[in-house]
């Protein structure tokens, strides 16, 4: 995915448009990680409030909880980081996706409220 077509948190997740959107961990939360050695996700059908924890990505250095950006049901979890969680490392905006969510909430309300890519970027380091 491009990330400049992307939404971000200020706690360092993605959400692409689309419905189910797809959701990850920025490249800057990868790189403050480190080596990710294990992804710990939802089950398919979780119910998800916008700001919900839903999974954690434990590295080298830490552990570290994943956020919802949006409000919805979890429709597909990433099941390749099971075997080969460095995908986040290695691809975070392709191949190392976390999960997908099927919106039940204001999706354009819930997408207006995050940040584009420059305004991430220009903030997450401070």
């Amino acid at each position: 995915m491009n990330p400049d077509q992307l939404h971000f948190a200020a706690s360092h997740e993605w959400v692409s448009d689309g419905n189910p959107a797809t959701v990850g961990i920025s490249h800057f939360a990868q790189d403050q990680l480190g080596d990710v050695v294990f992804v710990e996700l939802p089950k398919v059908g979780t119910a998800l409030a916008a700001g919900d924890p839903f999974g954690s990505v434990e590295s080298v250095k830490t552990v570290s909880d994943v956020y919802a950006p949006i409000t919805g049901r979890v429709a597909a979890v990433n099941e390749a980081l099971v075997s080969t969680p460095e995908l986040v490392n290695s691809s975070p905006y392709d191949e190392g996706w976390l999960i997908k969510i099927e919106s039940t909430g204001d999706l354009a309300a819930e997408l207006g409220a995050l940040q584009d890519r420059a305004t991430y970027e220009s903030t997450a380091a401070h």
